[in-house]
């Protein structure tokens, strides 16, 4: 876990592209396109960052992200000739479904690239917008090379997902509503793909309350916005449940923002992403993609940063796969021991497993899945072994299932 520090002394500071009246107007514009979602703040949250925590959730937008933001003011920015020519965008998730929704609510023709490695259910998603999906390219690099091949061919308005002033000020409208929403907000938490969300709520944030920091987030795998503000070279890579802000190539106009902005880069590891996603799921009952709870996550990695702070960050995406969700909150039921693997060798004896089921249900214990082997792994014939899921209250309650276990001379060990 680290965090980078964005101040350079070797470098003069860029004028900023996004201005806070930028941000406005885009407010005005995009009024009544996108939903101005709710700001709220959540006690089992609070309890377990130990501190205030506002949560803005742009994850309640029509297609289940702030990337609503962004295209629906850069689309209000075209000239009647740009409308006509129609426009085109390269993604591989939110920004596409993005493009496609307001492209159609203005009437514009809509072409998205997309890896030929997109899931299908992001592919259908995409074209029920009524945009024309075309799949190239193994990676997204190639297929962003081929979006703007597209454009120069055809003569269509590239809309990029984050290095564009009028997306930067579309997202930027998100700390309008949360400052306005909740005043007392003290450091703003805000994920980092691209830059465009955190350029923008950063220059909100150093107009109207310059005294409230902006910290970005990034997971350990991709910080290529940490690096560049570092002047580092930019060195990423791996498989990553927050997929919404794996990027590599990070845009010059946040990063321009950022640095004027002496904002901050906070790193955080994949066990808090999770821990993030279930904490939303089962404590706020909030569905967050991976991407969208990574600001929660810095909080709870870094909880000195943030005690006796109010803090406000965004669930800036619900759209996460159904089984990434599952899988998640089983893997933090494992590790806040609610959830225990036992494993026994026992003596192949009639009532053997019913005995021991008996004995967990009396200590208020669940029994979720059974394995019985006798043939492969028991140490002798006349044993056999036995691997129980079990679900318990706590790590407490477990532990005293394993030591009346044991009291009654089974073997037992955890999984």
């Amino acid at each position: 876990m680290s965090a980078v520090n964005a101040i350079r002394t070797d470098e003069a500071p860029v004028a900023p592209s996004v201005t806070l009246a930028d941000i406005r107007a885009a407010a005005e514009r995009i009024r009544g396109a996108i939903i101005r979602t709710p700001t709220i703040e959540n006690p089992a949250v609070n309890r377990v960052a130990g501190t205030r925590v506002f949560l803005k959730l742009d994850n309640l937008q029509a297609t289940g992200a702030f990337k609503e933001r962004g295209a629906a003011n850069r689309l209000a920015l075209l000239s009647q000739r740009e409308r006509e020519a129609g426009v085109i965008a390269m993604s591989a998730g939110n920004h596409a479904q993005a493009v496609a929704r307001h492209a159609q609510l203005a009437g514009v023709k809509a072409t998205i690239v997309m890896p030929r490695f997109t899931p299908a259910t992001k592919v259908v998603r995409t074209e029920s917008w009524g945009a024309r999906v075309v799949l190239h390219g193994a990676t997204l690099a190639e297929a962003a090379a081929h979006a703007h091949d597209l454009a120069l061919r055809e003569g269509l308005v590239f809309i990029h997902p984050y290095d564009d002033p009028g997306v930067i000020a579309g997202q930027g409208t998100m700390a309008l509503e949360m400052l306005e929403d909740a005043p007392e907000i003290g450091a703003l938490v805000i994920p980092i793909g691209g830059g465009g969300l955190c350029a923008g709520v950063a220059t909100v944030a150093a107009t109207l309350r310059p005294g409230v920091p902006v910290f970005g987030v990034e997971v350990q795998g991709y910080p290529a916005m940490a690096q560049r503000l570092a002047g580092e070279p930019v060195s990423v890579g791996g498989p990553t449940i927050a997929e919404g802000i794996a990027v590599r190539d990070v845009g010059e106009m946040p990063l321009s923002i950022l640095r004027r902005c002496q904002s901050e880069v906070l790193l955080v590891p994949e066990r808090a992403v999770e821990q993030a996603v279930a904490l939303l799921a089962e404590g706020a009952k909030v569905v967050a993609e991976g991407a969208g709870a990574a600001g929660l996550a810095a909080v709870l990695t870094y909880p000195e940063r943030f005690r006796n702070r109010v803090v406000g960050t965004t669930v800036c995406g619900g759209n996460i796969d159904a089984r990434a969700l599952s899988n998640v909150l089983l893997r933090q039921l494992l590790r806040d021991g609610r959830i225990m693997r036992l494993h026994f060798d026992i003596p192949d004896r009639p009532g053997m497993l019913a005995d021991i089921a008996q004995r967990i249900s009396d200590l208020g214990g669940n029994v979720i899945e059974v394995k019985h082997q006798q043939l492969f792994g028991a140490p002798t014939v006349q044993s056999t072994e036995l691997h129980l899921m079990i679900e318990v209250r706590d790590a407490a309650q477990g532990d005293a299932i394993i030591a009346a276990m044991e009291a009654a001379d089974y073997v037992v060990r955890r999984g």
